[in-house]
């Protein structure tokens, strides 16, 4: 089959067969006989464009939210249009079970919302290809290999290392999960590592478990730097960022503690400069570090403050010219400029307010061609779309809700 265009119009032409296909711009669709052309060249007319090639042209890429049900955990799936929309089109089992509303720690308040009070209990795979998703009611992780068209399947589930994961993240064939404690072990907190096989099964990594800055230091988020070679850990409850070196087995070496910028390190993400956001929830800010080789952390802006409370969670545009945390009390998302040098400056304390007074904004995730931000509404159950203006602003496109979400207890957001 080849499908050719000249002067406006488009012919399809299947091969060998003498039958084609013709559509005119401007003119709609009209018969041409092929009069004085070999049959081989003859076309005759229907439109080339088909319901089914319009959908699959307005779909660009997937969302992925968690249920964290207490009886089965599952993975929404969204359809991400090309104008940033979603829509719902499948829940997907985790092979475990989640926490429902129950906080994983007696340091976070009792309220449903953000029960793994953690950023990155959901995350994909750098190429796309893997999903990957914590279940702390059943202390297990589980892996998804990624069809071309978004949808996950099940590959593998298997025990965390620990007692209830609430943090994963993955470069190349590594994968690191934290896993918080409970209050059977008194919170023994740690991460563990897993090797990632081709087809997505996970295979623990012997000797790869490490403790915290203390034994019960409560891990919030874990991240690997750009180039694989450190993996970041922020503590909630110690106010400290930990910093393991990953060596080329798999395993870890002995933490670089940090002592962090502000109280209640929280959220994190790397920049493709090695250069480390860390929101604080303690202190309503973001900070910018500098990370050397051994995982020191040399401060450049010093707990920016949001203006916002509880601010938590913290991603970055594609381009690294902006970051948004979600300021979970507030109801709001807060724009950072970030300058080349990686100095943070408020750029809108309330760059977006989410829809409805229950509103509770948490995970939170940004298209990769920099367009679209997502974030998880913890307090309704629903996601929010925004498209990213050029100067960080926000313009709100959908709130999507009753997608099979609960009201309370949702975790985690990946954008694809």
């Amino acid at each position: 089959m080849l499908l050719t265009g000249r002067g406006g119009v488009t012919v399809l032409k299947v091969r060998g067969t003498g039958i084609g296909l013709q559509r005119s711009e401007g003119s709609g669709t009209r018969l041409s006989s092929g009069h004085g052309k070999p049959p081989s060249q003859r076309v005759f007319p229907i439109p080339v464009r088909s319901e089914v090639a319009a959908e699959s042209l307005a779909f660009c890429g997937t969302v992925y939210a968690m249920t964290n049900d207490p009886e089965e955990n599952k993975v929404i799936v969204f359809r991400r249009a090309k104008d940033g929309r979603l829509s719902r089109v499948a829940a997907v089992p985790t092979g475990g079970a989640g926490t429902g509303t129950r906080e994983v720690s007696p340091a976070t308040p009792e309220d449903g919302v953000d029960p793994l009070a953690s950023q990155g209990s959901l995350t994909l795979s750098r190429d796309g290809r893997f999903l990957f998703a914590v279940n702390a009611g059943s202390n297990t992780v589980s892996s998804f290999r990624i069809a071309l068209d978004g949808r996950p399947t099940l590959v593998d589930v298997v025990p965390s290392g620990g007692a209830q994961p609430n943090s994963i993240d993955a470069f190349g064939s590594l994968v690191y999960v934290s896993n918080l404690g409970n209050e059977a072990n008194g919170y023994a907190s740690n991460v563990t590592g897993f090797h990632l096989a081709k087809d997505g099964d996970l295979t623990p990594i012997a000797g790869s478990t490490r403790s915290l800055s203390t034994a019960d230091a409560q891990p919030a988020r874990v991240a690997f730097s750009p180039e694989g070679s450190l993996l970041a850990v922020s503590e909630l409850t110690t106010s400290r960022v930990s910093l393991f070196r990953v060596r080329t087995d798999g395993t870890l070496s002995e933490p670089t503690v940090n002592e962090s910028s502000g109280p209640g390190p929280f959220g994190s993400v790397f920049l493709s400069t090695g250069r480390l956001l860390v929101s604080e929830a303690g202190a309503n800010a973001l900070s910018s570090y500098a990370v050397t080789l051994d995982g020191t952390l040399l401060v450049l802006s010093s707990s920016v403050p949001s203006t916002q409370e509880a601010t938590c969670w913290v991603v970055a545009t594609p381009d690294e010219r902006f970051a948004f945390t979600s300021n979970t009390a507030s109801g709001t998302i807060t724009s950072y400029a970030i300058s080349s040098d990686g100095i943070l400056a408020v750029a809108d304390a309330v760059a977006a307010r989410l829809e409805g007074e229950a509103a509770r904004p948490i995970d939170s995730g940004v298209s990769k061609d920099g367009r679209h931000f997502y974030v998880l509404d913890g307090g309704q159950g629903a996601i929010a779309a925004f498209q990213i203006e050029s100067d960080g602003r926000l313009t709100l496109l959908q709130t999507l809700k009753d997608v099979g979400l609960p009201e309370l207890g949702a975790q985690g957001l990946a954008v694809r």
